[in-house]
């Protein structure tokens, strides 16, 4: 639904939605992989982890402030983004913990490095999916605040104060 919202307003609004696709892009798109050729080990992989876990924590918090309506839906709406993205980590963190238990059951260590190797790099697929499935939504949404609209599910969650009528 669009809605009457001022200049400001839609620069605040896109704020959130701008914070995430570029926390996304630096910490899983640049920062992930530079870890994973520095050969720092599994270890060095919760490290961009942290730091895209203190950027949603942090969008989480935001998201439950509330200043113009407007604005806080968009907070909102990156939160439901980031959801999905916490998703593909809780899924690359079930086929790590696989992995992890493939290769302990190889009687051959060298075939354990090889199945704990090879495991942990498509375990890491959902996420860099997620990472894109995520981006595209979200700008969509960046588009969505240039003309002052409101996802429809958000407006029957959350409606409008009085006197804001799209």
């Amino acid at each position: 639904m669009k809605f009457p919202a001022t200049a400001l307003e839609r620069k605040q609004a896109q704020l959130p939605h701008n914070i995430f696709v570029a926390g996304v892009f630096a910490f899983d798109l640049l920062m992930t992989p530079a870890v994973l050729g520095l050969k720092i080990g599994m270890v060095g992989l919760l490290i961009p982890l942290l730091c895209s876990g203190s950027l949603l924590a942090y969008i989480y918090l935001r998201s439950q402030k509330s200043t113009s309506w407007f604005v806080d839906m968009h907070w909102r709406l990156t939160w439901q983004h980031s959801r999905l993205l916490l998703l593909g980590y809780a899924i690359s963190a079930a086929l790590v913990l696989l992995a992890w238990l493939l290769s302990l059951l190889s009687s051959d260590p060298r075939m354990g490095s090889i199945i704990w190797t090879a495991l942990t790099r498509i375990a890491l697929m959902p996420t860099l999916i997620f990472v894109l499935l995520t981006s595209v939504f979200e700008a969509s949404a960046i588009a969505h605040t240039a003309n002052g609209e409101v996802s429809d599910k958000l407006v029957a969650k959350y409606p409008p104060p009085e006197g804001l009528t799209p």
